[in-house]
């Protein structure tokens, strides 16, 4: 079956398995390894892509569900403004340590700064609690998110 959809701006046609999830989808059919595969059910984030502005987990996503949408992923994610300030900021504040979650950490922080320009810390970790990092660079992660929504303040 043939499913067409939006890869970063670009239109793209994949003949394959409608229920093959979409992780696999662009890592082998696209060659887009930026998406990283971590624990294959859901629960780590580290395979989070935008799918119609929203962040969702490609792992659990079948190719069938992205038929005619929009999806963004880690190559394409510095194309919006909340993309462009959260990558600096990760870069400013030398967020990553490993790195091997990152993508989906940029991602998650990516769709809640297009939601929620200035986000509160309750919502920073509730948007990214699903998004676990090994190297434990939580705190890092939320003043990076912070610095890309121009928070400069002390939130209580």
């Amino acid at each position: 079956m043939a499913v067409s959809f939006t890869v970063n701006g670009d239109k793209r046609q994949v003949e394959g398995d409608p229920a093959k999830p979409l992780l696999w989808v662009l890592r082998e059919d696209l060659a887009m390894v930026g998406t990283k595969f971590g624990c294959g059910a859901g629960l780590c984030g580290a395979c989070t892509v935008h799918v119609g502005g929203e962040a969702v987990r490609s792992c659990q996503t079948p190719l069938g569900d992205v038929a005619g949408k929009a999806i963004t992923t880690i190559e394409g994610v510095q194309k919006s403004d909340p993309g462009k300030r959260v990558a600096a900021a990760w870069v400013k504040l030398d967020v990553p340590q490993c790195g091997y979650c990152q993508a989906g950490q940029i991602m998650s922080a990516t769709a809640l700064l297009a939601t929620s320009p200035k986000p509160s810390d309750e919502e920073i970790d509730a948007a990214m609690m699903g998004n676990l990092c090994r190297c434990s660079t939580y705190v890092r992660i939320r003043a990076a998110i912070r610095e890309a929504a121009g928070i400069k303040e002390a939130q209580a």
